[in-house]
């Protein structure tokens, strides 16, 4: 900086403010330190910078999954709306395992992120009070945080089931069956108490053949799927708990010859172009994400904001293979 300042014939505290995009410079001087920025290669020291500052204009995200679908548009949303704040996206997988989601979270509050945006994996975040307490910003997404008071943006998983079960039922289907992700995920027990609740509303049984929940591994979701397709009490349509879980029922259903409708959670590519259309109750993973860093990005500027739990609306999209009527 003391090159720069030397070259343009300015002060230090000029540079730094033209650096730092400060006002109080007029646009000729403005233009001479850029010069002479670009003529010795000058870089600002982001890690000097942070020292004198106490910010790093970085934002952590933990995700579940960065290959799957439902997180692209997530993720690319928390980095726009980062962007437009001026800072950097540094974002991993937790690949649902708790204690990989803990040293995650960790590992980027030790390099001093601003703020947190955490997809938990786990059940008990308490190990985020000390660095909450110490400035970093956290926000939850999809799920809530386990015992710990944190703002939590997701999406109405029990609403959104609710309403996809209720329009298979309302197709004329009796015997429903329901495959979801792991019980001791918050959006998988909530779609499954949607089910439970569309069924009730309608003086349905649950058999409990007709609920399996576990690993969304395609393997045990077609074995799931076809063994809700056999017997006595066999189910004439499934509600599919997530995307993944839906894919898989539906390579299951193509090689019957008897049709069976389909309700799934979660929008997927191509969803519209197989015969039939799948129906799908839909959530915003962008409109998820977007909220999310907002509300971060408020705590950093130092927003005296009660804990919130935003809840966003999903909607069901009739494509065909939720509309199909129970066989004869």
């Amino acid at each position: 900086m003391k090159d720069v300042a030397s070259q343009a014939g300015v002060g230090l505290k000029t540079v730094s403010r033209v650096v730092d995009g400060e006002p109080g410079v007029s646009l000729e001087t403005e233009k001479r330190v850029q010069e002479a920025i670009d003529a010795l290669g000058f870089r600002r020291n982001d890690s000097a910078r942070v020292l004198r500052k106490g910010r790093t204009a970085t934002v952590g995200l933990v995700l579940e999954d960065l290959a799957d679908p439902f997180y692209g548009p997530l993720n690319r949303a928390v980095e726009e709306v980062a962007r437009a704040h001026g800072a950097l996206l540094i974002n991993g997988s937790s690949a649902e395992d708790p204690d990989r989601e803990r040293e995650l979270a960790l590992a980027l509050c030790a390099r001093r992120v601003d703020g947190l945006i955490v997809i938990p994996a786990g059940d008990d975040h308490r190990y985020l009070e000390p660095e909450i307490r110490a400035g970093v910003a956290t926000v939850f997404v999809d799920r809530p945080a386990g015992r710990i008071d944190a703002d939590v943006v997701l999406s109405d998983s029990f609403g959104g089931a609710r309403n996809g079960v209720a329009h298979l039922i309302a197709g004329g289907h009796r015997r429903i069956g329901f495959i979801g992700d792991h019980p001791r995920i918050h959006t998988a027990t909530e779609r499954l108490r949607g089910y439970r609740a569309a069924m009730a509303d309608a003086g349905l049984p649950v058999a409990g053949s007709w609920v399996s929940l576990g690993s969304t591994e395609p393997d045990r979701v077609a074995a799931a799927t076809r063994s809700m397709l056999e017997g006595p009490e066999a189910v004439t349509a499934v509600f599919a708990g997530n995307n993944r879980v839906t894919v898989t029922v539906v390579r299951v259903l193509a090689g019957l010859e008897r049709p069976v409708a389909l309700v799934g959670f979660d929008d997927f590519e191509l969803a519209d172009l197989l015969r039939p259309g799948v129906t799908v109750v839909a959530q915003d993973p962008a409109t998820l994400g977007r909220v999310a860093t907002d509300r971060l990005f408020q705590r950093l500027a130092g927003a005296a904001l009660p804990t919130s739990r935003i809840e966003l609306p999903t909607r069901l999209i009739a494509r065909g293979s939720g509309e199909l009527p129970p066989a004869a």
